[in-house]
Parts: C-alpha cells; sequence; structure tokens
C-alpha cells in the first residue's frame, strides 16, 4: 500500500531546510533540489495494523521511510487511502525528515496527495549546518515549492531564526621576510 505514492513527506527536509536564508532558486520558491518521486519506498516498523474498512494502513514504533536520499522517522504513520489510492499521510510523534541539506523536525505532519501541501506542527525546527529556524507550523506546497513558518502560540508568536555567515578560508601565505618581502630560501 504505501509504496504506490509519492513519498514528498519525506522531502519536506531538503524543501524547508532551503527557505530565506537557506537558498532559494531563481523562481522565487524554495530549492527542491532532486528528488525522485519514483523511486523504491521502504518502510520499517515496529508493528503494522491495517483497517480494511476505514482504509487506514498504521505503522507503530521506530517507524523509518526511506526513499532515495530522503528519510522520515516517527512514532507512528498513517496512510489514509481514497479509492485505493493514498489521499493523505500523518506522522505522529517525534516527527523527523533528514535529507543531505538539511533537517526538519515536530509534533506532527501531514502530507495531502491532493493539494501537495505539507504541514508540520509543534515544535517546528528547521536545521541545516548551523543554520536554525524555529516556529510552531510549517506549510509547504510541493509544486509551488513556496513554504510558510509561522509561531502562534509560541513565546512572542515570532518565528525565530539563526543563521551563521559560511567562513571564508584564507590560503595559506608562506612567511615574508622583513626586509625583502619575499619567502626566505630553504
Amino acid at each position: 500500500m504505501i509504496s504506490r505514492f509519492p513519498l514528498a513527506l519525506c522531502a519536506l527536509a531538503l524543501a524547508v531546510s532551503s527557505g530565506a536564508a537557506f537558498g532559494e532558486d531563481t523562481s522565487g520558491g524554495i530549492s527542491m533540489g532532486k528528488h525522485d518521486s519514483n523511486a523504491p519506498i521502504n518502510v520499517s516498523a515496529d508493528n503494522f495494523v491495517g483497517d480494511l474498512k476505514t482504509k487506514v494502513g498504521t505503522y507503530i514504533g521506530n517507524v523509518i521511510v526511506v526513499q532515495g536520499d530522503f528519510k522520515l522517522r516517527a512514532d507512528k504513520v498513517s496512510v489514509f487511502e481514497v479509492n485505493n489510492k493514498p489521499d493523505h499521510i500523518n506522522g505522529y510523534g517525534n516527527v523527523v525528515f533528514i535529507s543531505t541539506s538539511g533537517n526538519a523536525s515536530g509534533d506532527s505532519g501531514v502530507y495531502d496527495l491532493n493539494t501537495k501541501n505539507i504541514t508540520l506542527e509543534g515544535k517546528v525546527v528547521l536545521t541545516k549546518e548551523k543554520n536554525v529556524m524555529r516556529g510552531t507550523r510549517l506549510v509547504m506546497n510541493m509544486d509551488t515549492g513556496k513554504a510558510q513558518l509561522t509561531a502562534k502560540g509560541a513565546p512572542g508568536g515570532r518565528v525565530q531564526g539563526v543563521f551563521t555567515p559560511q567562513q571564508k578560508t584564507k590560503p595559506a601565505t608562506p612567511p615574508q621576510s622583513q626586509t625583502t618581502g619575499k619567502s626566505p630560501a630553504k
């Protein structure tokens, strides 16, 4: 069941770890990088419970979902089907998205396959190297690449960000002679 849907939920790590100071593309959207949503999806969990009446499949306990270079970890992941196709995917508890370009975490996450919107809620933290953004709700559209991070309900109600400029390293220069300005001969 789960192997038929594009795992855009896992793409959130790459997508949200871009944004404002994390690097936008020239079209004004957030760069999603290259991700093969047709790649095989591997799911592992401690348990699986399927409900044929409600068409909900739930993976429980140390859930790990991998597609290409994206990974999702959560305490529980549910896949909801409509007309025998996945409609939306919910992740619950300690949701962490990992990609080669950064991570995103929150208390819960939802990917709506119809609108292509991903929503991450709770204590939302986006990290890329030393850069960190915090809020309480992130909404990302996978088609447009546009994302919005808000902090309603957080102390002060404001999004927080800490960005560390990239340090430029100077090439090592050999010691210079004070009288000739040239490197000493060896």
